[in-house]
């Protein structure tokens, strides 16, 4: 039998945790191993049930679920978190994608949104909203660069990769799921797939939304490139 996905709820309402809940249990493949009702709760949680997915509110009291998300991520690499948001135009929403999030989903998402979002990300694809990840995009390439003009070859995340990985990366950051990039670079998609988990480890990102953000950051693709779509459909790597 298949292993569920762990999924802790974090949220300040009662009640939309206990809704999240009867609707996650109602699904063979997801646990909810525990609930938090704000970012202190939730960083404790993480580290006593090890979730696999956190479903994360973003504006929360005392400790909000950005700050939460960076000390989860910190903390525990392989733990993705989804944030939620009540607006796709909510700016909170790009603090939480540039804290670590995996991706973001909002509070009045459908049932089958919220189950297909929770896969997808399991998976380490992206679930975005294309408004809110361009200008996450915009505002890293408004941001001073991340590495001066001498910075040691420590500073770029790409000194480790061979040059077809490179080719890989970049068309992770143009958006390309496994199928495009194998069509675009003449591959086959098991290579590809093979390619895309050494690029991921080698540049030390948590999964696709953390690569095209390392990416952009980096200046390694030109601003107005194409987003990944939400819950790209190729199999992660």
């Amino acid at each position: 039998m298949t292993t569920p996905i762990r999924v802790l709820l974090v949220d300040d309402q009662e009640l939309i945790r206990l809704g999240f809940r009867l609707v996650l249990e109602a699904e063979p493949d997801v646990a909810v191993v525990g609930e938090a009702a704000d970012g202190d709760e939730a960083v404790r949680a993480a580290a006593a049930h090890a979730p696999d997915i956190v479903l994360m509110d973003i504006r929360m009291p005392r400790t909000d679920g950005i700050a939460a998300t960076r000390s989860i991520v910190a903390a525990h690499p392989q733990t993705r978190v989804l944030a939620l948001t009540t607006f796709d135009l909510d700016e909170y929403a790009l603090g939480a994608l540039d804290a670590g999030a995996s991706g973001f989903l909002l509070k009045d998402a459908q049932r089958s949104e919220l189950t297909a979002a929770i896969r997808a990300v399991h998976r380490g694809d992206a679930v975005l909203a294309p408004s809110v990840t361009r200008r996450l995009i915009d505002r890293l390439h408004a941001a001073p660069r991340a590495a001066a003009p001498h910075a040691s070859s420590a500073d770029d995340p790409t000194t480790e990769l061979t040059e077809r990985e490179k080719d890989v990366f970049i068309a992770i950051a143009q958006g390309m799921n496994n199928a495009e990039i194998a069509r675009h670079l003449f591959l086959s998609e098991s290579t590809v797939k093979t390619h895309v988990g050494r690029v991921l480890a080698k540049i030390r990102a948590r999964d696709r939304v953390h690569a095209v953000i390392l990416a952009h950051r980096h200046r390694l693709v030109d601003a107005s490139a194409p987003l990944p779509s939400a819950g790209d459909e190729s199999p992660t790597p």
